[in-house]
């Protein structure tokens, strides 16, 4: 059966003229799951009883469930079980601005990067639009308090789910749906193409987030497959074109790995690779994990490569640590229940 969190507001009003009834009943539903936030239908007391035994036949309304949480300062990190039984994971963090929620897009993932947790485990398959939303409906009704940032940066690979990402931010950004404005969501990719200049065309204000991790393709290629695919050379000159496209600023990642891109002349090189482009570099210390050999950078190089960035006048930050005392890599809190 069909969630009904899978389906957008013109979705929802298709479905009622459809069935013969009033487009706005669609609006009146709409408004019931993200106004008003209800766990049955039943609840939805402007609705026939004929309208609410129709829904309750085509639709189940939650399928995930919260099953573990970890907190930290500032950090709360939620693993949740899926329909089938599979698990995903959150990471709510507290900010000046907010709160932010990275959201996870797939069980698993394919894309093969080394340093990471997450595609340790590999992709068993896509989350659907409604699993996606349902992270950030529950985590709010959870905390009590508004989501006020989202950055589909948890486990799996975006643009591996492209279709169901659209619907997702479609919802997310629609005024009667969560009502989150595009800019207060960020899309990561590790890059890519088609998906990159697909994604340009759409409507909405949406920030890009490159996984880059390696100023030069021998580096990229031995830390990230996808490179292979779509080396650095392609994917700066589709992000030029992008940036042309929307005129909208890109953040480059860049976990800094002991020894392998944490070096001066990685610096200077990248320097090179970003020079007179709309764009920032967030410098991420690298979260060590017991399955993964790589090794975090230490904070003198860590602030010598920033320094070399803003002496060249790229801009650049040096990202929050959240969860030193949580099972803080992406995927971790998932490989320890698997493990």
């Amino acid at each position: 059966m069909n969630s009904i969190y899978n389906l957008s507001l013109a979705d929802l009003e298709n479905y009622f003229v459809n069935h013969q009834d009033k487009k706005f009943r669609g609006q009146q539903v709409f408004d019931w799951l993200y106004r008003k936030r209800v766990d049955h239908f039943e609840e939805m007391t402007n609705l026939k009883k004929e309208v609410i035994e129709l829904l309750k036949q085509d639709f189940t309304l939650s399928t995930i469930k919260i099953v573990k949480q970890e907190a930290d300062t500032d950090v709360k990190k939620f693993l949740f079980s899926l329909k089938d039984e599979e698990q995903i994971e959150a990471v709510l963090m507290n900010h000046n601005y907010g709160n932010s929620l990275c959201i996870s897009t797939q069980v698993g993932c394919n894309m093969g990067c080394k340093f990471c947790e997450s595609g340790r485990l590999k992709k068993i398959r896509n989350l659907e639009t409604h699993e996606m939303v349902e992270q950030i409906l529950m985590i709010e009704k959870e905390i009590g308090k508004r989501i006020s940032h989202v950055v589909v940066m948890g486990i799996g690979e975006p643009f591996d789910n492209y279709d169901n990402l659209v619907k997702f931010i479609e919802i997310m950004n629609h005024p009667k749906g969560i009502a989150l404005g595009s800019r207060h969501i960020t899309v990561s990719t590790c890059g890519i193409v088609p998906k990159i200049i697909q994604f340009s065309t759409l409507p909405y204000q949406v920030n890009l987030a490159i996984s880059l991790h390696a100023p030069n393709n021998d580096i990229r290629n031995q830390i990230m497959a996808i490179n292979r695919a779509y080396p650095l050379e392609l994917l700066i000159d589709t992000l030029k074109d992008y940036l042309k496209k929307t005129n909208r600023r890109v953040t480059f990642e860049y976990i800094l790995l002991k020894d392998i891109n944490d070096q001066e002349k990685h610096a200077l090189e990248l320097v090179k690779l970003v020079k007179g482009m709309n764009c920032y570099i967030n410098l991420i210390p690298y979260n060590e994990t017991n399955n993964i050999s790589f090794q975090r950078s230490d904070y003198h190089t860590i602030s010598k490569f920033y320094d070399i960035l803003k002496k060249n006048k790229i801009n650049a930050t040096i990202r929050k640590e959240f969860g030193s005392k949580i099972s803080a890599a992406c995927g971790q809190l998932r490989s320890k229940k698997e493990d």
